[in-house]
């Protein structure tokens, strides 16, 4: 996928995997053994990581693929009918148990993709033009990336890529535990702001073709019919189609390699009709409307821009009910390293395992990689030494302000008291990722809280709600600032 993306209002962390390709197309491949019959399993060969490492790589980087890309909610039935889908594949896997989860991009252009130890993404384009054997298929060859360890396995010979996030490495620093990703930094996968970029090699396309059909059979569907999409996609010529095949390139006569090994497989009737069930998910499919990846990049490139989750309850613009981001009463606690903060017992903590800062926020606030309602919480770190609250307040700003150019302050920094600490205050406005009901953007407050640390960095806080709701949430602000505790 091709997809350069910021995150929010913070640091922008996701991995970047951009795979060299090999030349091999032989049907027999060395990770891949055959009996007679046709039977594959699979030889993964010397891998360095553990499969608990894999899982854990594979849990941290879908973590940041989420905030980077439009998922369809789970509620969705379009997003329950992949995931059942996915587990009756999954459970005729051959090879290690992995933890498979299964989701949905909001995305037009036909593509999926797997990460290491699980993860399973399929584009709701891919869906909408799919039948469901040929769904089938394009899930079971993703599983089969999963079962044949291939991000692991090839990581060796990646090129990692690594862009300066939103506020730049000059000012950033980790205050959250920085473990960079504890398991994708011991594994050498470097984090980087952008989206997915993950190319198998011919060799690793020609196992997942040869296991995942074996996997379709397994689970009662024709496997031919994986070959038959594929084929189909080469055919357009343009559209979604070449997207998927650029990034799970033809090993080489495809289609026959497939086919000598499914021949060798006991005869068994499949039922090519569609089951009611996908054609009932079908229908809830064709009625969305998925972006494009040129909408998600611009949004990405504006600071999130309209939240637009489709037509089965994700946030949209103007769609948000007060009462799904009003605080409900009661308070809990969030312990997080360098500070300690009471937020309302209704919203949600999200990030805070990346060095890349934690957002609390109510879920409906949340959408497309931006937040209407709620709090960023990040740090800044000077380069060395220490810095003054003034300058780090004012680079802060300044940073803030490139990343979303139409952000103003509202006059200078004022100075505040919290907790008996002397820190910064500065009321700033924007635009909000939220639209009114006839179309038009809506302006948002901004407020940044800076507050010194004994170690020479920064806390900072950004508080924001759409303008007109701003006065209402800021009584809750005010009272998460009064519990707020700097480490």
């Amino acid at each position: 996928m091709s997809i350069h993306s910021k995150l929010m209002r913070s640091v922008t962390l996701a991995l970047m995997l951009s795979l060299g390709l090999a030349t091999s197309c032989a049907a027999q491949t060395k990770h891949v053994k055959q009996d007679p019959s046709g039977r594959v399993e699979p030889v993964v060969g010397d891998i360095k990581a553990t499969p608990e490492q894999e899982i854990q790589a594979g849990r941290e980087a879908a973590a940041q693929v989420e905030k980077q890309l439009p998922i369809l909610p789970s509620s969705s039935p379009v997003s329950q009918y992949v995931s059942r889908l996915g587990q009756q594949l999954a459970a005729k896997a051959p090879g290690y148990r992995w933890p498979y989860t299964f989701k949905v991009v909001n995305q037009k252009e036909i593509n999926a993709f797997a990460l290491p130890g699980g993860p399973v993404y399929v584009n709701l384009g891919t869906i909408q033009t799919a039948d469901e054997s040929e769904l089938a298929g394009v899930m079971a060859h993703e599983i089969s990336h999963v079962v044949m360890r291939h991000s692991m396995r090839e990581a060796s010979k990646a090129q990692w890529i690594q862009i300066g996030g939103a506020l730049g490495s000059a000012v950033l620093g980790g205050l959250f535990g920085n473990t960079m990703g504890g398991q994708l930094a011991q594994l050498g996968i470097q984090l980087g702001a952008g989206g997915v970029i993950m190319k198998y090699s011919r060799e690793a396309e020609t196992e997942a073709d040869l296991v995942g059909s074996q996997i379709m059979y397994d689970a009662g569907y024709d496997p031919y019919a994986m070959v038959e999409f594929f084929q189909v996609l080469a055919k357009q010529g343009g559209g979604g189609g070449p997207q998927f095949l650029s990034d799970h390139p033809d090993p080489g006569n495809r289609a026959q390699t497939v086919s000598n090994v499914i021949k060798r497989y006991p005869k068994k009737n499949f039922a090519r009709s569609d089951s009611s069930e996908f054609v009932s998910m079908k229908r809830v499919a064709d009625g969305l409307r998925p972006l494009t990846a040129q909408q998600i990049a611009q949004q990405q490139k504006r600071g999130g821009g309209p939240m637009q989750g489709g037509n089965d309850g994700s946030a949209q613009g103007g769609s948000i009910r007060g009462g799904d981001i009003m605080p409900a009463g009661g308070f809990k606690t969030l312990n997080q390293g360098a500070f300690s903060m009471n937020y309302p017992s209704n919203w949600e903590v999200m990030g805070g395992d990346n060095g890349a800062g934690i957002t609390i926020a109510p879920a409906a606030g949340v959408g497309q990689n931006a937040i209407a309602y709620g709090v960023v919480v990040n740090g800044a770190q000077p380069q060395r030494g220490s810095m003054d609250i003034d300058t780090a307040t004012s680079q802060i700003v300044q940073t803030l302000q490139r990343q979303n150019p139409d952000m103003q302050a509202n006059g200078r920094p004022q100075q505040i008291r919290v907790n008996g600490m002397r820190g910064r205050s500065v009321d700033m406005t924007s635009t909000s990722p939220l639209q009114s009901e006839n179309g038009q953007q809506v302006r948002e407050r901004d407020w940044l809280v800076t507050i010194p640390r004994q170690d020479g960095s920064v806390l900072f806080l950004v508080f924001i709600a759409p303008e007109p709701q701003f006065s209402q949430l800021r009584p809750t602000y005010e009272q998460m600032l009064r519990t707020l505790r700097v480490q």
